[in-house]
């Protein structure tokens, strides 16, 4: 009986043998690079947690040091020390790594700066104990979040025994996928004939706007807007993404000439329609997330590096990235000599917004009780059939501020909370996190090199991943119209058969 244990613990160690450059401890094989992320987890951590969020609070400014700059520290240091843990988990977690991505950007280290400074992009109207207010109710919901990471962990009985069976994965049907392909092109053709052709794609977004009010199709307001670029640019950027992964997994089809002009056609159409220049800084946001992790699935170091890098990006890079937004004429470029004025001044007015829903629900209309969110979800039903549909969040904020742009924020708490109050925010993102831990698993189990090329979740999870900054920034009507139809394109071209005739080869 000795024996038999010492010689398979000698098969064992010796199974997986050393290869040069690697050293061998306690039976395990550790690599250079798993010895050096070991060594940069550390500098990573505090990096995030500790010295960035404690050098912008040390910054000169005007602001106050009250209760809400103390809370707005502790978030940030929050958002910071979990971010880290998701840069450096050995296991992807795409959900989960674009939120804490998310809110400690937007939601941490901007509105930190904005706190030392005491300058605001957006005004806050109302008591400074509603600010404090909104960054307690946001760090809660961080919390909460977390809680329903926890419980995500917690499967089944059966399941964890394994007598009960996987549910078989979603893949990609072939044919429908031409089909898919076929509207993707027809949908970013009228899109660029309806706005003049493919030069006003490369001009500014403000011309873009006027394409669209001359196109006739924003009498409905935001909707109409939505459905037309939704259309034009969503089947474009899914048709992509499933030809890449095809491509990437396939050696059938980088042998297969069709299949390569086709990849190559759907390229050049999204260099028009889904461009930087022409759109929206989130939607290319997107656009980048679900493409690198589409040609990367498998990548630890790329996820690594994405999220790393994406905080210097939104510190360095993303306060200016607004350059097309205008045309010559009306560009502003903005002279600062603190590389924390930019956050201070521009698009990160997320906790503001928040402080500002709950001073206009408790000035009198109050909370909504699952309207706003119903007009989120029927944003097709047009203004002349539902006389009553609410406005987006942020608008209708907006407009009771006075303030003549009305083009603004109302991240996920603010949706939540005025629809249903507290308890309904903490319920919701308590379901956020427990849905995010368990696609973030079942993900991570299929985005293997030995999965099939037409393996839907390789594709749709980057997609998501991307697409929730757009979601967690607000408003929800105005991100409803590309949501519906993504699900659409997705309900077309998904399946459960693996038969040779309508399987990816």
């Amino acid at each position: 009986m000795a024996t038999d244990m010492r010689g398979t613990a000698a098969r064992v160690v010796r199974a997986v043998p050393p290869r040069p450059g690697e050293e061998k401890s306690w039976g395990r094989v550790t690599t250079p690079r798993t010895l050096l992320s070991r060594a940069l987890s550390v500098p990573l951590a505090l990096g995030f947690t500790v010295f960035l969020p404690l050098f912008v609070a040390v910054q000169p400014g005007a602001g106050q040091h009250d209760a809400a700059f103390w809370l707005q520290l502790l978030l940030t240091m929050y958002a910071g020390a979990r971010l880290s843990a998701m840069v450096l988990t050995s296991r992807r977690k795409l959900l989960q790594g674009s939120f804490w991505l998310f809110v400690y950007m937007a939601m941490g280290v901007a509105p930190l700066a904005q706190a030392v400074l005491g300058q605001v992009p957006t005004p806050v109207v109302g008591p400074r104990s509603d600010l404090t207010a909104a960054i307690g109710l946001v760090l809660l919901g961080c919390a909460v979040f977390d809680v329903g990471v926890l419980l995500a962990r917690h499967r089944p009985a059966g399941r964890a025994g394994g007598s009960l069976k996987e549910p078989r994965p979603l893949m990609t049907h072939r044919r429908r996928l031409y089909v898919l392909t076929g509207v993707a092109f027809l949908g970013g053709a009228a899109l660029i004939v309806k706005l003049g052709g493919p030069a006003v794609f490369f001009s500014s977004r403000q011309e873009i706007i006027a394409g669209i009010e001359e196109a006739g199709v924003s009498q409905d307001g935001q909707a109409g807007q939505a459905l037309l670029r939704g259309f034009g640019t969503v089947p474009a950027l899914l048709a992509l993404l499933l030809y890449t992964r095809w491509l990437i997994t396939s050696k059938f089809a980088r042998r297969k000439m069709s299949i390569i002009v086709t990849w190559s056609a759907l390229m050049v159409l999204n260099l028009i329609v889904n461009n930087p220049i022409s759109n929206p800084r989130y939607w290319f946001l997107t656009v980048m997330f679900a493409m690198l992790f589409t040609v990367f699935p498998v990548s630890a170091a790329m996820y690594r590096v994405a999220l790393s890098m994406a905080v210097v990006i939104a510190l360095l890079i993303f306060p200016f990235a607004d350059r097309f937004r205008y045309d010559e004429r009306n560009y502003k470029p903005v002279e600062t000599t603190s590389f924390l004025e930019p956050m201070a001044l521009k698009d990160y007015d997320q906790i503001g917004m928040f402080a500002n829903t709950i001073t206009f629900a408790e000035s009198g209309p109050g909370h909504s009780y699952g309207r706003q969110l119903a007009g989120s979800v029927f944003f097709a039903v047009p203004r002349s059939v539902w006389s009553g549909k609410p406005r987006d969040t942020g608008v209708m904020v907006g407009q009771w501020m006075g303030t003549v742009n009305t083009n603004l924020s109302s991240p996920i708490w603010a949706e939540l909370w005025i629809d249903f109050g507290p308890l309904g925010m903490g319920a919701g993102l308590l379901g956020m996190g427990y849905a995010s831990a368990r696609v973030d698993r079942r993900y991570a189990k299929r985005a293997r090199r030995s999965s099939p090329p037409g393996s839907l979740i390789s594709t749709v999870v980057p997609l998501v991943a991307g697409y929730s900054f757009i979601l967690l920034r607000g408003p929800l009507l105005q991100a409803s119209g590309r949501i519906a139809i993504a699900a659409m394109c997705l309900a077309l071209v998904a399946t459960y058969r693996q038969d040779r005739s309508t399987s990816l080869r």
